[in-house]
């Protein structure tokens, strides 16, 4: 791996399988970075027994171990204790909550009618050109 990815993606993704018989809910833990050439590469994919903070911490010190020594940014979801995995690892890391987590979470607060109307809009935002200042 690099030594130094600008900004890293940590998501989870829980899916259900089979196993003695019964159906068992796992985690797929999966890592993104972008290099400083500004490349996508993913760094790793860990399969766990449910999304947790500790399993989170072995996570980065995974990647600690295979060659990375610093992260500026990283992006994740709300999962208390996450922040501060990451932050024991990676001591000078900004974290930053991921805007696709942001707004799920918002539109909890919207109306079921107003919520295409209101996801029109956020769309415009973010898709909007940055504009260059005199």
């Amino acid at each position: 791996l690099e030594r130094i990815y600008p900004i890293v993606f940590l998501d989870a993704i829980h899916f259900k399988v089979r196993k003695d018989n019964r159906i068992v809910t796992k985690a797929a833990y999966s890592v993104l970075g972008l290099d400083v050439q500004g490349r996508k590469d993913i760094l790793g994919i860990w399969i766990g027994e449910s999304e947790s903070a500790s399993f989170w911490l072995s996570v980065c010190n995974d990647l600690k171990n295979r060659g990375v020594e610093d992260i500026l940014i990283a992006s994740k979801d709300g999962l208390t204790g996450f922040s501060e995995a990451i932050n024991s690892v990676f001591p000078r890391t900004s974290i930053q909550l991921c805007v696709i987590h942001q707004i799920r979470n918002s539109m909890k607060y919207i109306s079921f009618k107003d919520r295409k109307p209101v996801m029109a809009d956020l769309k415009q935002v973010y898709q909007a050109a940055l504009s260059k200042q005199k």
